[in-house]
């Protein structure tokens, strides 16, 4: 692969990419590390890239695949966690961001944020792709390997699904009781 083609594809779309991984893992230090590895794949397979689809949804699918691979990593590693935690060596470290982190995001999008955590894998992905990357249905069913027709139907379920948790969040913040 030339060097002139990956810069581009970097330069191009190296903010969208990681932005949509750092929405899936919400971790700025992880997304980073995801989104080296998607240009490690984009290096290791651009000669088989044939063209069916554009490149943006190429790096999206590769993108995808690569979260992928990390939850299910993830989810092996958190399984063996507490037999492998040195507890002498190691700090506790919450999952959840510090009030720091989330006092930075507005409330609105931090409301967003938190609904979206309740909604399927699917919903989430849609909704990342569609409203915050900004991907057309077409490139969204391109990176998902669904047809426009499911990414619809998931979009409104997630959309639907959205508007219920957010009204339930202001019902909590008006009756906090």
């Amino acid at each position: 692969m030339q060097q002139s083609i990956f810069h581009r594809l970097y330069d191009t779309y190296h903010q969208d990419v990681f932005n949509f991984l750092f929405y899936l893992v919400k971790d700025r230090t992880t997304a980073e590390d995801l989104a080296h590895e998607v240009y490690v794949r984009v290096l290791k397979s651009y000669d088989r890239f044939e063209g069916k689809s554009s490149e943006k949804t190429w790096l999206f699918s590769i993108a995808k695949n690569v979260a992928i691979d990390y939850f299910r990593k993830k989810q092996v590693r958190d399984k063996h966690a507490f037999t492998a935690f040195d507890w002498e060596t190691e700090q506790l470290v919450s999952p959840i961001p510090s009030p720091e982190q989330f006092t930075e995001l507005n409330d609105q999008l931090h409301q967003l944020l938190v609904a979206l955590e309740e909604c399927s894998g699917d919903q989430k992905m849609v909704i990342i792709m569609r409203f915050i990357q900004e991907l057309s249905i077409q490139e969204t069913a391109e990176i998902l390997g669904w047809t426009p027709g499911k990414v619809k139907t998931t979009q409104h379920r997630a959309l639907k699904n959205l508007r219920l948790l957010l009204l339930a969040q202001e019902g909590r913040e008006a009756n906090p009781l």
